[in-house]
C-alpha cells in the first residue's frame, strides 16, 4: 500500500492517479465497487469508485456527500484527493479532526454523475435524489462496521431518516457541505464543520475503547 498523500490535490500528479489505478482490484472496495458497476448500468451514467486508500467495507465512518462534480472523470474515484476545491477542503477538514483514512469511505447521495459533458457543476434534482434512494440499503448493507455517518450538505442531509429506518441506533451528524462556495460564505461554516467531525472522531474513539 503507497504512504498516504500528506497534502491536498494529490491525484492532480498522474504517477500518483497511475499508482492508484493500480490498486483498484483491492478486496476491500470490491464489493463497493460492485455496487457502483450495477448503480451505473441501472442509471447509465459513471459512478466512481471508492478511493483504495480508504476503508471500503471496513470503514467505520460514511462521510455522504451530495453528488460527484464533473471533474471526477479524471480520476473514476470518490477521494479527498482530486484536484478540486471541495476535495481540498475535505482532505483538510479530515486531517485536522484526526480521523483515519482506514475509518472513513466517501460516497455520495446521488452517486452516478449527473452532469451533461462540458456542462458547470449544480445541485441535485428532487427526482435524481428520489431516484437515488434505493441504493442506500445496498451501501449500508456493505458497511458492517459503521459506527456513524457524517451527511455533507441538504441532499445527503435528506438521506438521515432513510439511514435512521435502516440503522437505527446509527449515530448521524449533519455538518455543511465542504465546497468552497459554501465554506467561503461565513466563518461558521467551517466552525460547523470542524465541530461535527470532531464529534465524529470522538464517537470512533469512544467505540474503539
Amino acid at each position: 500500500m503507497p504512504l498516504e498523500p500528506q497534502a491536498p490535490k494529490s491525484l492532480a500528479d498522474p504517477v500518483a492517479l497511475a499508482a492508484r489505478r493500480a490498486l483498484i482490484a483491492a478486496p476491500h472496495i470490491a464489493p463497493i465497487r460492485a455496487l457502483a458497476a450495477r448503480i451505473s448500468a441501472e442509471r447509465g451514467a459513471p459512478v466512481p469508485m471508492p478511493d483504495p486508500l480508504d476503508g471500503g467495507v471496513g470503514a467505520r465512518m460514511l462521510l455522504l456527500l451530495e453528488t460527484p462534480g464533473p471533474a471526477v472523470l479524471r480520476t473514476g474515484f470518490v477521494t479527498r484527493d482530486s484536484a478540486n476545491g471541495t476535495a481540498a477542503n475535505l482532505f483538510r477538514f479530515l486531517a485536522e479532526a484526526g480521523l483515519s483514512r482506514a475509518d472513513t469511505l466517501i460516497w455520495n447521495a446521488v452517486p452516478w454523475l449527473i452532469h451533461a459533458k462540458g456542462a458547470l457543476n449544480r445541485a441535485p434534482r428532487r427526482a435524481e435524489v428520489v431516484a437515488a434512494a434505493p441504493y442506500l440499503a445496498p451501501l449500508l448493507d456493505l458497511l458492517p462496521n459503521l459506527a456513524v455517518a457524517v451527511l455533507a450538505g441538504r441532499y445527503a442531509g435528506d438521506a438521515a431518516p432513510a439511514i435512521t429506518l435502516l440503522r437505527p441506533r446509527l449515530p448521524i451528524i449533519r455538518i455543511p457541505h465542504p465546497s468552497p462556495t459554501y465554506v467561503c460564505t461565513a466563518p461558521e461554516v467551517p466552525a460547523r464543520i470542524r465541530r461535527g467531525l470532531s464529534d465524529a472522531a470522538a464517537l470512533l474513539d469512544r467505540a474503539t475503547g
